[in-house]
Parts: C-alpha cells; sequence; structure tokens
C-alpha cells in the first residue's frame, strides 16, 4: 500500500493556534512515519512469518488512520482564506504534481517502461495521501459547518465501501475510507489529546495494545490485509456480500480509534532527539517510497536470512534508519524548493 501519510507541518495546516511547535505532536507525527516506513519494509516478509504478519496487521489497522486524524487536527482554521490557499497549493499541490512525475519517470527508467504514462489523477503508490489532504482540506469549512460531522463522513464513507464504481481517480475511495478520521481530527481540542498524556491512559493502553497484538497474531493466517488498505471497496473482495462494507466500516472506525489511543498515550510530550524530525515527516514520506519501491524492483528481499527473525529485526532497523535520515534537516533544507517553495511570484500580495 500507504499510510502516508505525510502529515503535514503544523504552519501548511494553520489549526495550533499559534507559531510554537507542540513537541508532542512533532513526536507524533516521527513516530508514526516511522510505522509507515516499517509496514512498508514489512510487507515482504508477511509472506513467510505468522509473527511478522501480525506486526504488519496491526500496525496497519491504526497507523494511516493516525496520519489521517493528525492532518485533520492542524487543518481545523483552514476557511480558504488567501494564505491558506497559498499554503495548500505550495505544501500540497506542488509536491504532489513534483512527485507524482518523479515517480513515474523512476518507474518508467527501473523496468524498463519508457511508454509508461504519467497521470495526475493516478496516483502512485504512496502519492495517494497528498491528494486526499487536498480534497479534504478543501471540504474543511462543509465539515466545520455540520452539526454532527463524524456521523455523517462516517456514513459516506460506508457508503463508498459498498460501491464498486467509484473508481481510482485521485485515489478517491481511500480518500473516502480514511475521512471520517480526518473529520474527526478537525473536531478535536488539545484537551482530548491532554485526557490521553496521562499516566492512567497509558497503563491502561498497555494491556489493550498486547491483546491486540495477540489478536492480530491469531488471526494472521487468514485475515487479508485488504481490508485495512481501502484500495477497492468491500464489494470487490473475494467473498464477502456487497452490504458488508455498511458493518465493517463503523467497526475498523472504532478499531483504529483505540489502536490511535493507545499509540497516543504513549508518545512523548517533551521535546527527545527525534522531536526536530517531526517537522520533516512529508520528506520521509515522498522520499521513502523509492527505496521501497527499489526494494521491489530489484529484488532485496530474496536473501533468505532477511526472512529470519534476527532479519527481520534488521529490516526493521534499516527502515528506522532510512526514514529518520529522510526526515533530517539537511534533507529538507536540500528539498525545500521543491516540497516548501515560496511561489511568491504566483500570488497576489494580501494580509489574509
Amino acid at each position: 500500500m500507504t499510510t502516508p501519510p505525510a502529515v503535514p507541518r503544523p504552519r501548511d495546516g494553520g489549526g495550533s493556534g499559534g507559531r510554537t511547535r507542540d513537541p508532542y505532536f512533532d513526536n507524533a507525527k516521527y513516530l508514526t512515519i516511522v510505522l509507515v516506513a516499517c509496514g512498508h519494509a514489512w510487507e515482504p516478509l508477511t509472506y513467510g512469518s505468522r509473527a511478522a504478519t501480525a506486526v504488519y496487521l496491526l500496525v496497519y489497522a491504526f497507523h494511516m488512520p493516525a496520519f489521517a486524524l493528525i492532518s485533520g487536527y492542524f487543518s481545523r482554521s483552514f476557511d480558504m482564506a488567501p494564505k491558506r490557499v497559498k499554503r495548500l497549493v505550495t505544501g500540497v499541490v506542488v509536491p504532489y504534481v513534483v512527485f507524482e512525475v518523479a515517480y513515474t519517470l523512476f518507474y518508467r527508467w527501473a523496468q524498463d517502461d519508457p511508454g509508461y504514462p504519467v497521470s495526475l489523477l493516478d496516483p502512485w503508490y504512496v502519492m495517494w495521501f497528498l491528494a486526499a489532504l487536498f480534497i479534504w482540506r478543501l471540504t474543511t469549512p462543509l465539515w466545520l459547518a455540520l452539526r454532527h460531522p463524524v456521523p455523517v463522513a462516517l456514513a459516506v464513507a460506508a457508503l463508498a465501501s459498498v460501491s464498486p464504481d467509484i473508481g481510482g481517480d485521485l485515489g478517491l475511495q481511500r480518500v473516502l475510507a480514511f475521512l471520517p478520521f480526518f473529520v474527526l481530527g478537525l473536531t478535536l481540542r488539545p484537551d482530548h489529546f491532554a485526557r490521553l498524556r496521562t499516566r492512567r491512559a497509558r497503563l491502561t493502553a498497555l494491556p489493550v495494545g498486547v491483546f491486540a497484538l495477540g489478536t492480530a497474531y491469531a488471526v494472521a493466517p487468514w485475515l487479508d490485509a485488504e481490508w485495512f488498505y481501502h484500495r477497492t471497496s468491500v464489494a470487490k473482495l473475494d467473498g464477502v456480500p456487497p452490504w458488508a462494507g455498511l458493518l465493517t466500516t463503523p467497526a475498523l472506525f472504532a478499531l483504529a480509534l483505540v489502536l490511535t489511543a493507545c499509540f497516543l498515550a504513549w508518545v512523548p510530550g517533551r521535546r527527545t532527539w527525534f522531536t526536530t524530525l517531526g517537522a520533516g515527516t512529508l520528506y520521509g514520506y515522498l522520499l521513502h517510497g523509492f527505496i521501497i519501491k527499489s526494494s521491489r524492483f530489484w529484488d532485496w528481499y530474496d536473501h533468505p536470512w532477511l526472512h529470519t527473525p534476527l532479519g527481520e529485526l534488521a529490516v526493521t532497523a534499516a527502515a528506522v534508519v532510512m526514514i529518520t535520515v529522510l526526515c533530517a534537516p539537511p534533507v529538507r533544507r536540500a528539498l525545500r524548493v521543491l516540497l516548501e517553495p515560496r511561489m511568491d511570484w504566483a500570488f497576489r500580495r494580501t494580509g489574509s
């Protein structure tokens, strides 16, 4: 799959209520992008390891919902004001166009397929999340105007899950599937997160997490991870009745929220060595796809040792190091012109 994920910087969302960065959210964003990278790195290991499959399923059950939720939280003040529209274009639209083209050219080179088409309507690999973020942000004023936005968004997601005709343009199936988490983020306030940042919440999260991991291990041999990808409607899954999405959508929503709460409860609230990396999650998200896809194109996982317990740990460590480097300040400085261009020349001067 992808979920990226990338979570935008607070200034891109415009909803943090000030210029001061809260280390808690930077920590949360870094740790979430680590889970994204590990999930992508673990996927080839799931074909022969029940333990790897269990951890993979557990992570995929909540890491992209967590990304969407945090993205919604930092989008609370998006109101179509010129300044915020500019940030939407420079922080989401431009990186989407640049990297969609870059990934296509990379695929042409790696697969020796010069005719592979460039299509901005068909997000390639991790790019779907930027397309989703663009659509979600544009609809933010609508969701904030509703009296009960989360139930409405959940109903939209449920209806989308049973519709086989939505199609893949802009990853619309995923856009609608993860929409409730973004909308929920729009409704959250700092005190909601404060309730998770307590000793009681952390202690409660431990047994819940252990139970979830045990359950994932029990169902690993037969549960299809496609349920968490949301790449297609439930109506297209083998052996699943079309109406099942009306039940599974709220069930998976609840599961993801519980696991996300457990995850956020254990995110450090103080400044750590990785706090500054939280500002670079967009960079790590967009760049790590090249490395992950290279591992598939050139069969890096063909080495039998990687499919042993020590090999699986080595893959995990490599994924953590990779995403950490890609989120680091030197990478951000080098690529800021592509991912955070100023583009003052393209916009009228405005103070709003």
